[in-house]
């Protein structure tokens, strides 16, 4: 391994270690207002569906199979059924529109 590799993977450990750390040196109280506190309580949720749509939508090459494994999912997901039922189900369900001939 090149030693340049070595001072990038040092780099980012401490950035991430700084990004975790501070927030516990902050806010070393307790947060009492419920504004703020539901705002924490949903900031992975955001980032997370930030993250996943895009990649949802473009992980097919086509969009109307992505729509449709996504519009699976989400019905699924509505009627509470498992994690492994809409994986499977929304995998299907893209697979097989992407083999129907687009007009």
């Amino acid at each position: 391994m090149r030693i340049e590799y070595v001072w990038y993977l040092l780099a980012m450990a401490v950035t991430t270690y700084l990004i975790r750390m501070i927030p516990f040196t902050l806010f070393r109280k307790k947060i009492r207002s419920t504004f703020a506190r539901s705002f924490f309580y949903y900031i992975p949720y955001a980032v997370l569906s930030a993250m996943t749509f895009p990649a949802i939508f473009n992980s097919t090459g086509n969009v109307w199979s992505a729509s449709a494994g996504v519009a699976v999912a989400i019905l699924l997901a509505y009627f509470r059924r498992s994690l492994l039922t809409v994986a499977l189900a929304s995998c299907a369900a893209a697979f097989l529109v992407s083999l129907l001939p687009m007009i």
